[in-house]
């Protein structure tokens, strides 16, 4: 049940802020996964080629560059895991000579370079760890 002290509270929150908190949300997820593979790998991330629907949106592009502390690149062609399919098929019946030739055709359409400073990078990450942990255990 909302009480009339949070009902006030969620009058200011309108669907613009619903919609920047759901776009940060998957910047932070991201960011806990590269760093999850890096300390699997020991490869420390240099760029990140990013590609499907949401990376035609230039606000979380640049927030997943500055979490990251790295670049991130846009491809001209933002769906790349169909066209790899159409590649490697291609491959199969010699439309193509080799891989080599393929990655000829990959451009860059946009690419992010980090901002945020390391310091904030690190505070808002922070925050974040500590706002997923409160969130724990909300349902009952």
């Amino acid at each position: 049940m909302i009480e009339d002290g949070e009902r006030r509270q969620l009058r200011y929150v309108n669907a613009g802020h619903i919609a920047r908190a759901t776009l940060e949300a998957t910047a932070y997820q991201s960011r806990e996964v590269v760093e999850a593979m890096d300390a699997d790998s020991g490869v420390k991330l240099e760029s990140l080629k990013v590609d499907g629907g949401m990376v035609v949106n230039d606000l979380l592009m640049q927030f997943q560059a500055d979490l990251l502390g790295v670049p991130v690149v846009r491809p001209k062609v933002l769906e790349t895991t169909a066209l790899g399919a159409a590649y490697l098929a291609g491959l199969t019946v010699d439309l193509w000579k080799s891989r080599d030739e393929l990655a000829t055709h990959w451009k860059v359409d946009k690419r992010f370079e980090p901002q945020m400073s390391p310091s904030e990078r690190e505070k808002r990450m922070s925050r974040w760890r500590e706002a997923v942990a409160r969130s724990r255990n909300w349902a009952g």
